[in-house]
């Protein structure tokens, strides 16, 4: 195994389980299923998709907890992480 094995994402059982628990943080700091969460994630991809190629695979989406701009003191907010492959008028992301 050389360096720059380790930069590499791997697709082994562990790495699966640390997604899956990912998930479950998330949709449980939410407050919302995990089939919901799976729903915002489809349809981001579904709009996204229109205007530019993605790397669905890539795609991470996180809702946290954010100090709100007002008194209600933290709120939740969702992240999005979307690696863009390509702009559909045909120029290269950068």
């Amino acid at each position: 195994m050389g360096f720059m094995d380790f930069f590499k994402k791997k697709n082994d059982s562990g790495a699966m389980a640390k997604d899956r628990l990912k998930l479950v943080l998330i949709t449980d700091r939410a407050n919302c299923s995990s089939d919901v969460m799976e729903n915002i994630k489809n349809d981001i991809i579904k709009v996204i998709s229109k205007y530019m190629e993605i790397d669905a695979e890539g795609l991470d989406i996180q809702i946290t907890q954010t100090e709100s701009d007002g008194s209600n003191g933290t709120v939740p907010a969702l992240f999005a992480n979307i690696p863009i492959k390509e702009m559909r008028n045909g120029t290269k992301a950068q």
